[in-house]
């Protein structure tokens, strides 16, 4: 699987302006739905599924999220690329108790659990190139986004 394949230019938001976790979901769910990627009731199962199984992620010099939620919410498979004004805050993935200011943010709009698996191990790779993370955040167009991740396949 290529995640490139799955990135959805309508879906990439550079310096996206939002100030919280749940103002950026609102956003995206509108774009999305819009497009016809998600059913309506996406919007909470995001917001659910957060809750219970937050996806900020701390690295060395830097924070991603990959939020996602269940297969059943989605019509039409996506990766979604943003890269919110301001970092937002987002607990982390391995402690909950704790929160980390994201500065990307892939969302997961995948309706085959075989799709979501092979997504997650690539984006995985990928937020681990901090050179990469850097050019996306530096992105001044969606196509400088999209030529990034075509580039890492």
């Amino acid at each position: 699987m290529e995640i490139s394949s799955y990135i959805k230019k309508e879906l990439i938001k550079l310096n996206l302006p939002c100030k919280s976790r749940n103002e950026l979901f609102q956003l995206m769910h509108q774009e999305a739905y819009k497009y016809g990627y998600v059913k309506e009731d996406f919007l909470q199962g995001l917001m659910s599924r957060e809750e219970v199984f937050p996806t900020g992620i701390k690295l060395s010099n830097y924070s991603v999220a990959i939020p996602h939620t269940e297969a059943e919410y989605v019509n039409n498979q996506f990766i979604s690329v943003v890269v919110p004004e301001r970092p937002i805050c987002f607990k982390q993935m391995d402690d909950e108790t704790i929160e980390t200011e994201v500065s990307l943010i892939f969302m997961l709009g995948l309706n085959k659990p075989h799709s979501q698996l092979e997504a997650l191990k690539e984006l995985m790779n990928l937020i681990q190139q901090e050179e990469v993370i850097n050019k996306i955040i530096a992105a001044k167009n969606e196509e400088e986004v999209i030529n990034l991740l075509d580039t890492m396949n």
